[in-house]
């Protein structure tokens, strides 16, 4: 299992940290022997597993129950546990006691503070409690339109952005490391800023959606890398695999056989020798 300084120290030899976003304990374990640095249990869960609106609306119970699901299915790869909306806005000592029941109930590595450049007293005093922070920084729509960029463009190769709007991203990678934070999670970074900001700090600085080779690594969702989202089964997606398209087919290959009473694949042998 790689350590958190092992991780930092790639920064200098400019290997890249791989992450997946894990939500159960059979991707964990298909992901970490994969060869993945970093299982992430991200609050999206709230939306994928357990049915929410939107991630907001997922709990801290709920984040405990599928962190330790993944712990236990990652033998290699660090654990992280996303913070659910709440305790981070609520203040520091919030913040701390949930740190400290995930890591106490789900033997998590670290936490990972969504909104954290908003809050780096709450990335300060968690860190403080001994509890690493993956803290997650980077361009919103609202921050977009403020300078007057176009937000659903930050992620295309070439991307500009301002340099006031450069700056200001700098600024708040520089307070979140000297809060104490251990790795940065850039949101929609874009080849520009995503550069100038891994550039100003110390500590490792990944991404997901808007990240890309200009990082020192890469997180994404397991179910986005391989398809399996249902509404791959209509739409192919431009990922490494369509399980979504395989698992529909073997799942209607399986419905036919039951309902013809012909023998399912896999099963005890019967009379009439199967299919």
């Amino acid at each position: 299992m790689p350590t958190l300084p092992e991780l930092a120290a790639r920064k200098k030899t400019g290997q890249k940290i791989v992450g997946v976003v894990a939500w159960d304990y059979q991707m964990a374990r298909i992901a970490d022997r994969a060869g993945a640095d970093l299982l992430v249990v991200g609050d999206s869960v709230g939306v994928n597993l357990w049915g929410h609106a939107n991630p907001f609306e997922v709990t801290l119970d709920e984040m405990i129950v599928v962190a330790k699901a993944v712990r236990r299915g990652a033998v290699s790869a660090l654990v992280c546990c996303d913070f659910p909306y709440g305790p981070l806005q609520q203040g520091p000592a919030a913040a701390v006691a949930a740190a400290i029941r995930i890591v106490k109930e789900t033997g998590a590595d670290l936490v990972k503070l969504d909104g954290a450049a908003d809050h780096p007293d709450g990335v300060e005093a968690v860190r403080r409690a001994g509890v690493p922070v993956f803290a997650q920084m980077g361009v919103t729509p609202q921050l977009a339109l403020r300078y007057g960029v176009d937000y659903a463009a930050l992620s295309r190769a070439g991307a500009q952005v301002p340099a006031s709007l450069a700056d200001e991203l700098v600024t708040e990678a520089k307070r979140l490391e000297a809060a104490g934070a251990s790795m940065i999670d850039f949101t929609n970074s874009g080849p520009v800023a995503g550069r100038l900001v891994t550039e100003a700090v110390s500590i490792p600085v990944l991404g997901g959606f808007g990240g890309g080779p200009w990082l020192d690594g890469r997180v994404r969702m397991a179910h986005a890398a391989i398809g399996y989202a249902a509404s791959g089964i209509d739409k192919p997606s431009d990922t490494y695999a369509q399980v979504a398209r395989v698992a529909h087919a073997a799942l209607s290959a399986y419905a036919d056989d039951v309902r013809a009473g012909r023998q399912i694949k896999g099963g005890i042998p019967v009379a009439d020798g199967g299919r």
